[in-house]
Order: C-alpha cells, then sequence, then structure tokens
C-alpha cells in the first residue's frame, strides 16, 4: 500500500513539474537572446531630466527605420562607427522570481544596460524579441 502511494505521488510531482504555468518562461523564449540591430551610426547624450535622473544616450543605427534612437544608461558612448551592434536580453533571477534585462553590445565587449520604454518609438524594448 505504501509503495503504491508513494509511486502515485511521484508521478504526479513529475507530471507538475512539466506542465506550462503560466509566468514560467516557454522553451522557446531561451533560444533568442541577442539580435541584429545594425551598425553604430552616431550617438548623443541627454541630462537628466530632473535631479536623481539617469543619464542617457541616444544611439543611432544602419537600421534606425526598423528600431529607431536605441536609448541606453551612460554618460558617454565608446562604440566606434561601424561596430556591429546587438540587443542583447540576460535573465536575471536574483531571488526567487527572476526578470529580464535588456543591453546593447558590440563584438569587442563593450555594452550598455538600456531603458525598457524606448521614448523615439514608444515602445517597450521587450517587443523587440
Amino acid at each position: 500500500m505504501k509503495k503504491s502511494v508513494l509511486v502515485l505521488l511521484m508521478m504526479v510531482t513529475l507530471s507538475c513539474a512539466t506542465s506550462n504555468k503560466p509566468g514560467m518562461l516557454h522553451e522557446d523564449e531561451l533560444f533568442v537572446t541577442r539580435r541584429y540591430v545594425g551598425e553604430f551610426v552616431d550617438s548623443r547624450h541627454s541630462d537628466p531630466v530632473k535631479a536623481g535622473s539617469p543619464h542617457l544616450i541616444w544611439i543611432k543605427t544602419s537600421q534606425d527605420s526598423v528600431y529607431g534612437k536605441i536609448s541606453a544608461y551612460s554618460r558617454k558612448c565608446d562604440f566606434i562607427p561601424g561596430d556591429r551592434l546587438y540587443l542583447r536580453r540576460v535573465y536575471q533571477s536574483p531571488g526567487m522570481f527572476g526578470f529580464w534585462i535588456y543591453q546593447i553590445e558590440n563584438d569587442n565587449e563593450v555594452w550598455y544596460r538600456i531603458s525598457e520604454f524606448q521614448h523615439d518609438n514608444k515602445i517597450l524594448v521587450q517587443t523587440w524579441f
């Protein structure tokens, strides 16, 4: 009797572990973590709107018609004209729950965290993935 209850309990546990619960990541979401956004053209800096707000740089790429100017947190931009730029999403899980952060990077390990809301196109950056 005890063996059959234990086997039944293990089967229920395993079947629940593989189900797609709301809020969990789907398997295909983990594969696309980097997206090409064009070659770097230029950037401009904008000061904080009020004290305590972050500095932003606005990055223009060769695919500006698709993405618009991409806003990232920084005072200066170290990308060189012609650098191939990519958007990368990184899953951070400091505790029990995690979240995605988004960054723009080149092939030479220069990267900046980008703001989740792109003011130029008025969209969330997560829709690009």
